[in-house]
């Protein structure tokens, strides 16, 4: 019985917290699965089988996100900076500088995680937690990780085209 009322618990909480994306995302493919509380802006475009834990868009750069992504808890993605260096005050002006993020299929990042606008990260690739991705490219593949986040290991190639190859996704 009292499991049965933590599944209940669990699929109403994740009913809630999906319902309340879905009403700010400007596209998404489905099967959409929001765990705790998440917040996009109206730039943020998700693939099939969307998996969050707690995320946090902010700024009005463009973040597209693909298929069977999966993250952890309390990830940050920030697409707008004040303007520092060319505005008309120090320490910024009352300008933006906004830059997009590309998320590709396939990825998991972990718990507290900070992203920065003008980052892409590619296919498959894992970025560990509590790391700091600013600027540049996470190639395929990639495992990342620091401060900045800087990769460290590649997974391996073969076993992930077979399960890619196989469709298993989690």
């Amino acid at each position: 019985m009292k499991n049965n009322l933590m599944r209940i618990y669990i699929l109403l909480k994740q009913w809630f917290w999906t319902g309340l994306a879905k009403r700010k995302l400007s596209a998404s493919n489905g099967d959409l699965k929001c765990n705790f509380k998440c917040v996009f802006n109206r730039n943020t475009f998700l693939g099939r089988n969307c998996n969050f834990n707690g995320i946090k868009i902010y700024g009005d750069g463009k973040v597209i996100i693909g298929d069977n992504f999966h993250s952890g808890e309390n990830i940050q993605i920030i697409t707008s900076f004040h303007n520092y260096d060319s505005g008309h005050a120090i320490p910024y002006d009352d300008t933006f500088i906004t830059k997009d993020v590309e998320i590709g299929d396939n990825v998991w990042i972990g718990n507290n995680v900070i992203m920065l606008g003008g980052v892409k990260i590619g296919n498959g690739a894992i970025i560990q937690a509590g790391s700091v991705v600013c600027g540049g490219v996470i190639p395929e593949l990639g495992i990342a990780g620091g401060h900045p986040a800087k990769v460290f290991k590649y997974r391996n190639k073969e076993h992930y085209d077979s399960l890619k190859t196989d469709r298993k996704f989690h």
